[in-house]
């Protein structure tokens, strides 16, 4: 036998109402500023990096990834640079979702969250499509800057990543 009882309220009950309170004051501040396409893009001697991420409001997220190589060679006693060669696996469109969050994580997981998960659109020979599983510490947004911590490309010396609102091609 089951027995089913409920309380007389219709109100949700949640685990932890001060996350819940601060995720929906999070996402109430940021996510009409988050929603729309962003960039980054960082060349330097031995890797080249672009990417554009569009963050829709149903919490949908596109992007495409252009990320590439090369190695510092001696051939013949003199250095020289190979030619660019894309990172395996990590090239392509991808989709996926996004969400704001705040969370009571301690140490670096704490605070407010900017969660990203997504997938490569084509089938690759590799054994992993993923393009997301990101749990960055977002740091902050406002109409032209998208700014987190945690990412795998890191663009400024506090070790954060700054995205610029534009839907820019890559310069290579």
């Amino acid at each position: 036998a089951v027995s089913l009882a409920s309380c007389g309220s219709s109100d949700p009950q949640w685990a932890d109402p001060e996350a819940h309170e601060k995720t929906e004051l999070l996402r109430k501040q940021y996510t009409p500023l988050i929603v729309g396409t962003w960039y980054i893009e960082t060349v330097k001697d031995k890797g080249r990096f672009y990417e554009r991420l569009t963050f829709n409001g149903d919490g949908t997220l596109k992007g495409v990834r252009k990320w590439q190589d090369r190695e510092l060679v001696t051939i013949d006693g003199k250095q020289q640079y190979t030619d660019w060669q894309d990172v395996d696996g990590q090239n392509g469109t991808f989709t996926g979702t996004w969400k704001l969050e705040w969370s009571r994580d301690a140490g670096t997981l704490g605070g407010n969250r900017l969660i990203l998960t997504a997938s490569f659109d084509k089938e690759y020979d590799w054994p992993a499509s993923v393009a997301y599983g990101l749990n960055a510490r977002f740091i902050n947004a406002d109409e032209t800057t998208l700014c987190i911590a945690g990412s795998y490309v890191i663009h400024d010396e506090d070790g954060s990543t700054v995205f610029t609102r534009s839907d820019a091609e890559p310069s290579f």
